[in-house]
């Protein structure tokens, strides 16, 4: 009876020790997978950020590049329609996507508050001497 005990428990030893190797082989592929897919993304998202900075170079866009500021988050680009011929005509606000990229939630919004025309001007006048680098 102390013999089958000691077989019984040799066999669990191996199985767990069999299981810990198949758990770190996984383990291993696994984490490759995952660092290789987290580059990838970042090499799009890198390709993404560079390709809107030279989206106003390129033949197919519509406007001056003269005209136009990088604002990057929430929306790429704003087009001063006109500000380099000193006739500003309209402002368009400007998203880049490549691909099949799609609108994420906050360029959803963005996008829903410029078409129901809630856009605003406002002015901030500081007081000269607060302290700043100039006064």
């Amino acid at each position: 009876m102390a013999s089958s005990r000691v077989e019984l428990v040799l066999g669990i030893a191996i199985g767990l020790f069999v299981a810990w190797l198949y758990f770190l082989i996984w383990k291993l592929r696994y984490t490759r997978a995952i660092r290789e897919d987290a580059v990838q993304r970042s090499l799009a998202v890198t390709a993404g950020k560079v390709h809107e900075q030279l989206v106003p170079y390129l033949p197919e866009f519509g406007f001056n590049p003269k005209d136009v500021r990088f604002l990057g988050s929430p929306v790429d680009l704003v087009v001063f329609d006109g500000l380099s011929a000193g006739d500003v005509q309209r402002v368009v606000f400007l998203e880049v996507k490549t691909g099949g990229a799609v609108l994420t939630e906050r360029e959803k919004q963005v996008r829903a508050v410029i078409e129901a025309r809630q856009v605003a001007w406002a002015e901030l006048r500081l007081a000269r001497g607060g302290g700043g680098a100039d006064g």
